[in-house]
């Protein structure tokens, strides 16, 4: 199995109420995925109980059947729709942790 972690900075030119409804969107987006998306297994979007200490404002967490797996996610269209419509317009920042899991 495969962890795939991202963590998100999103714009600073977007008011407080704008990143609460952008941050919504990206959770309920990438949560949606799970049944749609083969070998994607669980998906996790935090976005509350930020501490000042962070310095990224959204973390996906999710759990893929494997490397193959992670690869066809990343071009499935459910996925690119998500991603092109909800995270990439309001995102100035990503990284990326991938990691092999038993």
């Amino acid at each position: 199995m495969v962890r795939h972690v991202i963590l998100w900075k999103l714009n600073e030119q977007l008011s407080e109420e704008e990143k609460q409804n952008v941050k919504a969107g990206i959770k309920s987006g990438l949560e949606s995925l799970v049944g749609k998306v083969p070998g994607l297994l669980d998906v996790k979007v935090h976005i509350d109980g930020r501490l000042a200490s962070s310095n990224a404002d959204v973390m996906l967490d999710s759990l893929l059947e494997s490397a193959e797996a992670l690869k066809a996610y990343s071009t499935h269209p459910e996925h690119v729709a998500v991603a092109n419509g909800k995270v990439r317009p309001y995102t100035v920042q990503r990284t990326c942790l991938d990691f092999e899991v038993e």
